[in-house]
């Protein structure tokens, strides 16, 4: 009888100290499945897609701001130089034009017209500096002669006892310069006889002298009258 007591008291507590391991003990770690290492890949591609495309839609933002920047200028720009225009009637005549669907050259009215440009001859006296202040504010330049076709045309309707500026002038040591930055061609240049023939006269007039007409070298502060020049208008 004693001796089965001691039995089952040992069985009892030999299953107690295996059951206090088994709780004591830490859970094995569970292995990562492929389901989470996929879902992980596609995580940190579709991070980098996302990157990548936020990068893109940046540049293509900024580049159509530039753009639009750009053309919204010109129209200011445009806006600006037609606002200036004091003149509020055009004569136009129809024409065959390169330019698509524009088939009226027009200028300004009282303003003359030859080949591609129009022309303001000014009775106002004034110096080069102004003259040419005056044209700018009409969207116009002091006339740049390109041919001696067209210095032909413009002597026709000018008075032959005035002075008229024209858009030529020297900055310094005789490098002769138009205001529209054409280049200055001593081959196409029509001075009197004997000029230029004053360093200190770096602005040049048109004037009729001994039966012809032809260019003068005369100090920029001199008061005269002028000629403005501006591209025709197409429409």
């Amino acid at each position: 009888m004693f001796s089965e007591n001691i039995y089952i008291n040992t069985n009892f507590k030999n299953k107690l100290d295996s059951s206090d391991i088994k709780a004591d003990s830490p859970p094995a770690p569970q292995k990562k499945t492929k389901s989470h290492e996929s879902c992980h890949r596609f995580s940190r591609v579709l991070l980098t897609s996302l990157t990548i495309y936020f990068l893109l839609l940046t540049i293509l933002i900024s580049t159509a701001l530039i753009i639009l920047f750009k053309k919204y200028s010109q129209l200011l720009e445009e806006k600006e130089i037609r606002k200036e225009l004091t003149y509020t009637e055009l004569e136009c005549t129809k024409q065959h034009t390169l330019l698509k669907d524009k088939v009226w050259s027009c200028c300004p009215k009282d303003w003359k017209a030859f080949s591609s440009h129009c022309y303001f001859v000014s009775t106002d006296l004034a110096t080069w500096s102004q003259s040419e202040e005056k044209c700018s504010s009409m969207g116009a330049r002091l006339m740049v002669v390109h041919s001696k076709e067209e210095q032909g045309f413009i002597t026709k309707i000018l008075e032959v006892k005035v002075a008229y500026f024209i858009g030529l002038s020297d900055p310094g040591h005789r490098q002769w310069r138009w205001a529209d930055q054409t280049p200055y061609n001593e081959s196409a240049t029509f001075w009197h006889p004997g000029e230029p023939n004053d360093n200190q006269e770096q602005c040049v007039a048109i004037n009729h002298r001994r039966s012809s007409w032809g260019w003068n070298d005369i100090l920029c502060s001199s008061k005269q009258k002028s000629v403005c020049q501006m591209k025709k208008i197409y429409l």
